[in-house]
């Protein structure tokens, strides 16, 4: 059982004359604030239903996580990821995956973000094709943004979401014209601290997917999908075991709701290095309800180096210098489309994280151009559609997609990358290219610690630098940083030859939290929680062994227990 470094919060008089908690069925414990609109959520059918999921497949959940210790092992003993002999015959087999659904044949323009209100709208209404809707990398996992994003999903499918902005006294509502809505729940490895199952807490993709699915997937079909659906994105995967799990619950909630087989669909994020040797194998353990793979490249640059970790030959350049230019990502890239429109899905691009520059219109311009250039690339290599982080990028990336595709939803058949079948391991794996530097230090930590402070306040989205960051930015600056620090690294690309130290990287710090504090303002600084993500990052960025994510030791801090929330007989 995981343990957390809870708050508790005493319940005050009012509360103990009349207690007012969840309805909760056996076995089930509310840890969470009771609200009413949250009430409604957390139903007894629907958590009776999660807690089904959960008592189903936590010994399955908990055998993957053991696997991918055993994987790490081994490569922290000197092994390396590759391609598995014992389902050669799925890589090499003649199969295909369900046609997509007609409502997402096309999604050449996706754009994605938290579960937040005003977000939720406005991406419905960018003009693009889907919005992912993300209680993984783009949301601070706390009790209220949860809860709060399942009722604004709910409304959202509803098509009765609005919202007034009072610091603008402006209001927001749904177009006539929506994009398609994809959920993203969390990871395998993130558990819900807030909602106990038999004296354990709960799976957090299971509560996301199990509330979404139970409330949804009537008014999902009958007003999005034609027929099908819900639509999800699957985050962080890293073996076709974990592929197996996710089928087999979209099976059981199609049975719960007595819907066809097939109806969910689920497009998988390829975002660590030992699952890019697992496409196919992946979508063959979904092939009923895939609707394929997403270059998830920021997290695969992070996947990289917590997979060589102890591999002090495998050192990253500056983070800045890791993009799609470099071999080992673009062999991602290539071999991702090759495999799913070999199995008859979508091969979906990466991500574009620049936000308009409103003041600067010369610096716009030369980052549209940057976007422009990506998304051509990706367009031209096969990529059916691709990610945006802001509504203003859609028109841009949509103009790119169009005139390279024309009227086709998407490229699946058009596009085959039979090249790509010669790519290897060793493709998969090459050494990037590129220099260290002290400004590449300085940047980790300053984009580190600037995250954190926003994570642990409740954002998990955050504009720094003209860039739309989320944890996965995070995740690459503590990993570099660690792993630097870890090999006394030289910065070679100065040309001053200077080897990071403990020493160094203290004062490296303690310059860049001045900096950071002139830059948002001693008002802002000092009501922030700089300080704490500061001594959280330092602590990741020092430690004598590297932790699989830094959300995990970070979620520690916005647990907070309500003793009277709800809870049944154990």
């Amino acid at each position: 059982m995981v343990g957390f470094e809870t708050i508790l919060e005493a319940p005050s008089k009012d509360e103990r004359k009349s207690v007012v908690g969840y309805d909760v069925p056996e076995g089930v414990d509310i840890r969470g604030r009771y609200d009413a609109e949250f009430a409604r959520i957390l139903s007894k059918d629907a958590l009776q239903f999660v807690a089904g999921l959960q008592r189903e497949f936590r010994s399955h959940i908990k055998y993957a996580m053991e696997c991918r210790k055993e994987a790490k092992t081994t490569y922290n003993n000197g092994g390396l990821p590759g391609f598995d002999p014992a389902t050669k015959y799925v890589r090499e087999g003649e199969w295909v995956c369900a046609a997509p659904p007609p409502a997402v044949a096309d999604r050449r323009v996706e754009i994605t973000g938290p579960v937040e209100r005003k977000m939720i709208i406005n991406a419905l209404n960018s003009g693009a094709k889907v919005f992912m809707a993300d209680f993984e990398d783009a949301l601070s996992p706390s009790w209220e943004n949860l809860m709060q994003g399942q009722v604004n999903l709910k409304d959202a499918v509803n098509g009765t979401i609005s919202f007034h902005d009072k610091a603008r006294n402006r209001g927001y509502k749904l177009n006539e014209q929506t994009a398609k809505l994809f959920v993203r729940p969390r990871g395998w490895h993130l558990p819900e601290a807030h909602i106990f199952i038999d004296g354990e807490p709960a799976t957090g993709c299971l509560v996301d997917f199990g509330l979404y699915f139970f409330h949804n997937w009537s008014n999902f079909r009958r007003m999005q999908g034609q027929g099908f659906g819900p639509f999800f994105y699957l985050p962080k995967m890293e073996h076709s075991r974990e592929a197996r799990i996710w089928n087999s619950v979209f099976e059981r909630a199609e049975k719960m709701a007595g819907i066809e087989r097939g109806s969910i669909r689920a497009t998988v994020l390829i975002e660590t290095l030992p699952a890019v040797f697992q496409m196919d194998e992946i979508l063959y353990e979904l092939r009923d309800h895939s609707v394929g793979l997403n270059c998830g490249r920021w997290d695969y640059i992070f996947s990289y180096v917590k997979t060589f970790q102890a591999h002090p030959d495998r050192l990253l350049p500056d983070r800045v210098q890791v993009g799609m230019s470099q071999h080992f990502m673009r062999s991602y890239s290539d071999l991702l489309i090759r495999t799913c429109h070999k199995r008859g899905v979508h091969g979906m691009g990466g991500m574009a994280a620049q936000i308009p520059i409103r003041d600067d219109p010369k610096a716009n311009e030369a980052a549209m151009e940057l976007v422009k250039k990506d998304k051509l690339r990706e367009v031209m290599a096969g990529h059916d559609g691709t990610w945006a982080a802001h509504p203003g990028l859609i028109p841009v990336i949509m103009e790119v997609f169009t005139n390279n595709m024309g009227n086709k939803a998407n490229q699946i058949h058009s596009i085959k990358r039979e090249d790509a079948d010669q790519l290897t391991e060793h493709d998969l794996l090459q050494i990037p290219k590129g220099v260290r530097t002290m400004e590449g230090l300085r940047l980790n930590a300053r984009v580190g610690i600037q995250y954190v402070a926003a994570w642990l306040t409740g954002t998990g989205s955050v504009p720094l630098y003209n860039l739309m960051e989320d944890a996965a930015t995070a995740e690459i600056s503590r990993v570099q940083n660690w792993q630097w620090l870890r090999y006394g690294v030289e910065l070679d690309g100065d040309g001053l030859g200077v080897k990071v130290t403990r020493d160094l990287f203290g004062r490296v710090v303690e310059e860049e939290m001045a900096r950071i504090e002139r830059e948002v303002g001693k008002d802002k600084f000092k009501k922030g929680m700089y300080k704490e993500a500061c001594k959280i990052f330092t602590r990741q960025c020092t430690a004598p062994m590297l932790d699989d994510f830094l959300t995990l030791d970070a979620y520690n801090h916005i647990v907070i227990h309500h003793p009277t929330s709800g809870s049944s007989r154990l």
